[in-house]
């Protein structure tokens, strides 16, 4: 019996995700402000966000030097110095603080990402629950590499936080048929400079494939490499952030550079049941180029 493909609950061809970024575009927007989020945030109109993908520091005392670090083995001199980690004393109240503004910013039809370590964890989820946010699932990350340990398990997973302001009117995209909660993609590790750790395109541009509609606006107000822009940019999406450590901005805006507008995109239907798009590499340089002109 042949099997019957998945419909994603919506779908938009190469032009019609072309059409929804431009529609949307103004001059605010596709931007990095090198600030503190707590002061960017603050900017930030209410119920105008429609996607949040935050990776705040874990508070663990992390440096982003490797060297410095007892179970980390790796160089160093990849790492831009500036990473801005919060004492572990602090950590409730700037969960709180800037989960709090998250949730003020945010649509009722939006929703948030939001990545945590163990360690501080039960933080993250107390300050979650006090701003108001309902938790629709708490994901794994699970990756191929962990730190040396001695005496205790090595930890090789992130926990992911989807929640959203009213789980009745948030957007969802079943793309894929049974997605589950365990995410295995693995770390990708850059040759050149970056600020700290770099999460992979690949799991953000997850995020906004479930989450988001094309020419929607992703924040992200903890930019560091500019993952999520990269990722935004290349499925047209828009993109907003903040990042304290003014050290990295070449290396972002390289980073974004490098990706060339809609460059993920691809109707979800095609991408999940192997169809080959029926746009040709000539008709998708053509869309590419009206949607920057």
């Amino acid at each position: 019996m042949k099997k019957k493909p998945h419909v994603p609950t919506s779908d938009w061809s190469i032009e019609e995700a072309k059409e929804l970024y431009q529609a949307a575009n103004h001059h605010n927007l596709n931007q990095i402000h090198f600030i503190d989020c707590l002061k960017g945030l603050k900017s930030i109109e209410n119920e105008s966000i429609d996607l949040v993908i935050a990776d705040p520091p874990f508070g663990i005392g992390f440096t982003g030097k490797y060297e410095t670090q007892r179970f980390y083995n790796r160089d160093s001199s990849k790492v831009v110095d500036g990473y801005h980690e919060i004492d572990p004393e602090d950590y409730i109240s700037f969960s709180e603080a800037w989960i709090s503004e998250i949730y003020r910013v945010l649509k009722e039809t939006g929703s948030a990402w939001i990545i945590s370590g163990w360690t501080n964890l039960r933080h993250v989820e107390n300050a979650i629950a006090r701003a108001g946010f309902e938790t629709i699932n708490h994901l794994i990350w699970h990756y191929a590499f962990s730190p040396r340990t001695e005496r205790k398990f090595s930890s090789s997973h992130y926990d992911l936080l989807y929640v959203c302001k009213n789980p009745k009117k948030r957007f969802f995209n079943l793309i894929e048929p049974y997605p589950l909660d365990v995410w295995i993609i693995n770390r990708v590790w850059s040759t050149g400079l970056k600020n700290g750790t770099k999460l992979p395109i690949a799991l953000v541009q997850r995020m906004i494939d479930f989450s988001s509609r094309p020419g929607e606006i992703i924040l992200d107000p903890f930019m560091g490499n500019g993952t999520t822009a990269q990722a935004a940019k290349g499925s047209f999406r828009h993109f907003l952030g903040f990042e304290i450590n003014e050290k990295v901005k070449e290396i972002i805006a390289q980073n974004v550079k490098r990706i060339t507008l809609g460059e993920f995109y691809e109707p979800y239907y095609d991408r999940i049941n192997g169809n080959r798009s029926q746009t040709t590499l000539e008709q998708f340089q053509g869309i590419i180029q009206g949607a920057e002109s």
